[in-house]
């Protein structure tokens, strides 16, 4: 769990998330998670799949994963570690509840990232403890604003540019455009 603390880089080239300029600015923003090379850093992926059932009717589930990016690139995305922490029931439009479903997922979370949970360390023969920080969700952008909670929709459809999104509503479509 320490590979991305441990490994050598070539200059230039990106072959783990560890390189990315996301992992380095929040290693600066919270230089004590990133200090204990122990902390894990998580990702959350989700999205709605819908298949057609019995007599035309449609059944939809949210599959929501956890991944571990302190693993090796072969290791990260390797089934193994990969871990379905929960799945949303349909049958219908489960969509609108997906933040109440998430809900005791977040807290867990917020708790590892607050507090944390002791833990030992057989190579080092030593307890420690371990943090955890949500770092990216990988989803699309509707199902982002209902798992935030905030509208991904209109002249204000940027969850990070908020005020500063520069868009404007078609003349005969109504929908909205960024630049």
């Amino acid at each position: 769990m320490m590979w991305h603390a441990t490994h050598q880089t070539e200059e230039g080239l990106m072959c783990h998330p560890s390189e990315f300029e996301a992992w380095k600015h929040f290693d600066q923003m919270y230089p004590d998670f990133a200090e204990e090379p122990h902390n894990v850093r998580l990702g959350l992926c989700t999205n709605d799949f819908a298949s057609h059932g019995q007599y035309g009717h449609t059944y939809s589930c949210w599959p929501v994963i956890i991944i571990p990016y302190n693993l090796s690139p072969g290791m990260c995305m390797s089934s193994k570690y990969i871990f379905l922490t929960m799945v949303i029931p349909g049958p219908s439009n489960s969509k609108r509840l997906i933040d109440v479903y998430l809900e005791p997922l977040i807290e867990e979370l917020l708790q590892l990232w607050h507090v944390g949970v002791r833990t030992y360390d057989h190579t080092i023969d030593r307890a420690f403890m371990m943090q955890a920080a949500l770092i990216w969700t990988v989803n699309d952008l509707p199902v982002y604003g209902m798992a935030s909670g905030w509208s991904t929709a209109g002249v204000m459809g940027c969850l990070v540019c908020m005020d500063d999104a520069r868009a404007f509503h078609l003349q005969y479509y109504r929908k909205a455009c960024y630049f």
